[in-house]
């Protein structure tokens, strides 16, 4: 990442003023997505040249004609792959659906991104089947990380190739799926801006589940304002009005005395304590909070995931014709599922929604939560490829802090709150369900306070 990347403001008010069109736009995004030296070829999984084309042409007439259609008009966007687009079929960056049946109708979030005139540039590649944090894909190839793509970083995951297709500029939004952290992580790990909704408010019909209780849809972008414009419209909301800053003098912020801060690296502990410092200088209150019940988590699911479950539910006829073709670190964890049975499963939903109670009635007093995203830094890709333990452990590290606020059925910022040349570090800015507006509105002063930081 050699230069800022650009806003989605940014963008459009260049096309207001007839700076660019999106069809320069479009080609710009496509010639990055298709230079043989770029990460193109491992960060999508299907590139839509001519549909772009055609979608930013139709674009550019409706402008000229005086029709924007949303803030989204005439940007390029790219979508997971696993989101159903018409005529297209959905693979979630596996090899065994490769000759799926072509979907015959578009996800609501795909008409949506459609109907605010976005330019569909293509499909981002991900961990198979979302079921893993690092963003390891055999069958498609591993995009490397923009921080150091010398030694060969992960990009974090799930949602791997649309982190990469934003640093890179071959898309000025991306959006992902997130069940334990899938926008959050890579958002982290490589530097951008990433929004978990509460799940209930984004429709989650039309994509392939990994854990129907967990998953939710939000942005990859730029700054908070871009997840903030991108949530609208996924949200089926007034894109034209978006939560204001709220100040932070006073604002009321609990850093987790459990679980989160546990095993940081130097990098992602020095950068985490330079940020509450500047949080603190901007007049923020943090305290420290006991959250008891970030610990029960593991005693709470000894039987079992609900992702694990619900995920063996959905692939288990699947696996018995085509096992030899899933990814073997994601299958033994799908495989995993099988152990549950349906009493655990009723029980672990039941103790979910006390554990959901008890951490919202401590959240109460405050404005919101704050931890590191993830507690380390981006390691090398051979080194997890090498070694199945490794990658197990650093898969569970990654997914920890994340996986709180979706078993919280919460929502969450990942804003990057590390200096110039350091390593990416995600500062994460989360709140109990449908505490959405406050997030962002908290996350646009958080970004401004922390600007200094990032030499903004």
């Amino acid at each position: 990442m050699n230069c800022p990347i650009p806003t989605l403001a940014a963008l459009a008010d260049d096309l207001a003023a007839g700076r660019a069109t999106a069809l320069q736009l479009t080609e710009a995004a496509l010639a990055r997505a298709e230079d043989p030296a770029g990460e193109g070829a491992r960060v999508f999984t299907r590139i839509d040249r001519e549909r772009a084309l055609a979608l930013a042409r139709a674009s550019d007439g409706l402008r000229a004609a005086g029709i924007v259609r949303s803030p989204l008009e005439g940007l390029p966007v790219s979508v997971k792959d696993l989101f159903d687009v018409a005529g297209q079929a959905t693979t979630a960056g596996s090899a065994v659906l490769r000759q799926a049946p072509a979907a015959t109708r578009n996800a609501p979030v795909i008409e949506r991104l459609l109907a605010a005139g976005a330019v569909i540039v293509g499909r981002t590649n991900m961990t198979e089947f979302a079921f893993s944090g690092l963003g390891l894909n055999p069958h498609y190839g591993t995009p490397k990380n923009p921080w150091d793509r010398a030694t060969g970083r992960i990009p974090g995951g799930s949602s791997s190739g649309a982190a990469v297709c934003v640093t890179d500029g071959m898309a000025a939004l991306a959006i992902g799926s997130d069940t334990g952290g899938s926008v959050r992580i890579p958002s982290a790990l490589c530097g951008l801006t990433g929004f978990k909704p509460t799940q209930r408010r984004v429709p989650t019909a039309g994509a392939l589940p990994l854990s129907t209780s967990l998953d939710s849809i939000g942005p990859l972008a730029a700054s908070v304002h871009c997840c903030a414009l991108a949530d609208a419209v996924l949200a089926g909301a007034d894109a034209q009005t978006l939560p204001a800053p709220l100040p932070l003098a006073d604002a009321r912020l609990a850093v987790p005395a459990q679980v989160a801060l546990d095993d940081l690296d130097e990098a992602v502990a020095a950068a985490f304590e330079r940020a509450l410092a500047c949080l603190r200088e901007a007049g923020a209150r943090i305290h420290s909070l006991p959250v008891p019940e970030f610990s029960e988590l593991a005693a709470l699911h000894a039987r079992g995931t609900l992702a694990g479950a619900e995920a063996w539910a959905w692939h288990r006829r699947l696996l018995a014709e085509q096992a030899s073709g899933y990814d073997p670190r994601v299958r033994v964890r799908i495989e995993a599922g099988a152990r549950m049975d349906a009493a655990d499963y009723i029980a672990l939903r039941a103790a979910r929604q006390h554990w959901i109670a008890q951490v919202q009635a401590r959240l109460a007093p405050f404005d919101a939560l704050l931890m590191p995203t993830v507690p380390h830094i981006a390691p090398p890709i051979a080194a997890l490829q090498a070694d199945d333990a490794l990658y197990g452990q650093t898969n569970l590290l990654m997914l920890r802090n994340p996986t709180l606020i979706n078993f919280l059925d919460g929502c969450a910022l990942s804003l990057p709150c590390h200096a110039p040349g350091d390593a990416p570090v995600g500062l994460m800015l989360a709140g109990p369900a449908l505490t959405d507006a406050r997030i962002l509105g908290l996350g646009l002063s958080v970004e401004a306070a922390l600007a200094r930081l990032r030499g903004n």
